[in-house]
């Protein structure tokens, strides 16, 4: 066999793979970036301070650079459905496509009836296949996958290795264990945390991150199952500063409480995660290195 030459093969057929080829498979990713928002949380308090504050933030988004968003969850208050087409007169302002996961607070069928049938689902973007799961209840503060929805996970990053995709998976509660001082608030053993994280070790490091809601601590984040980078996003309504840097918990919080949203570039081998206050201009907030598929 020629030295410059890789030859594998396939069945009764033979694919060369050319040094050039290799290469290309193995470099870095073409820079992309995109949008997080999350927990809008329209018709809080029954009071029209959030859903004022969505028609500044909705046009602040689409103004941005990014090719689509994503919203982590609670997009309404306390499953007040009738909120759901306020959210949507806001997100017309948004001229690129956006894609939302329920949080706890969101009703799963006016999340249907509303926004999208298919609540579990991904979508490809370039070189990036984008999963959505939603693994809240209503009457919980804690998260679940059921073992339909881990089969379902397997599958489809089963595909995306397959198709030599790079993974980001979103739900709204965290996967992470996270005890006092923080919130408390994950996916337990019991509810899929284990089958999760089994699906995510198989496929490390082509998983560049798992992304959620929830918390409204600002940018809080994890990164003790490297390569896959663990991230909690900022709420757009709002953020409490629980001290969690001062107090060593676990991990890191950095120091943005004001409500925003996050603009995420991933280029030169890593994820670039930028706050943007509604008016202001945006400010970094981590650099989290990415491994390599």
């Amino acid at each position: 066999m020629n030295r410059r030459h890789f030859i594998a093969t396939l069945g009764a057929g033979t694919l060369v793979l050319r040094p050039e080829c290799l290469r290309a498979q193995n470099a870095p990713p073409a820079a992309l970036s995109f949008i997080v928002v999350t927990d809008t949380h329209l018709g809080y308090k029954d009071s029209d301070s959030a859903h004022q504050l969505w028609l500044k933030t909705a046009p602040a988004i689409a103004a941005a650079e990014g090719a689509f968003v994503l919203h982590l969850g609670d997009v309404i208050d306390g499953g007040r459905v009738e909120q759901y087409p306020v959210y949507l007169a806001g997100r017309k302002l948004i001229s690129k496509p956006v894609y939302e996961i329920p949080g706890n607070h969101d009703s799963v069928e006016g999340f249907q009836q509303h926004l999208r049938q298919e609540v579990d689902t991904f979508f490809d973007h370039q070189w990036l296949r984008v999963v959505l799961m939603n693994n809240a209840h209503r009457d919980s503060h804690e998260g679940f996958f059921t073992s339909e929805q881990i089969a379902w996970l397997g599958r489809t990053c089963d595909d995306a290795a397959a198709k030599n995709l790079r993974l980001l998976l979103c739900c709204h509660v965290p996967v992470h264990h996270n005890l006092h001082p923080d919130r408390g608030w994950y996916v337990k053993p019991g509810s899929g945390q284990a089958e999760f994280y089994a699906i995510t070790s198989k496929h490390a490091p082509r998983i560049l991150a798992s992304f959620h809601g929830h918390f409204h601590n600002g940018l809080r984040g994890w990164n003790d199952h490297a390569p896959m980078h663990e991230v909690c996003f900022p709420s757009a309504l709002y953020n409490q500063d629980r001290k969690l840097e001062s107090q060593q918990a676990p991990g890191y919080n950095a120091p943005e409480f004001r409500p925003g949203f996050t603009l995420v570039s991933i280029m030169n081998g890593a994820l670039h995660l930028r706050f943007k206050a509604v008016g202001d201009e945006p400010k970094a907030l981590r650099e989290l290195k990415l491994g390599a598929a």
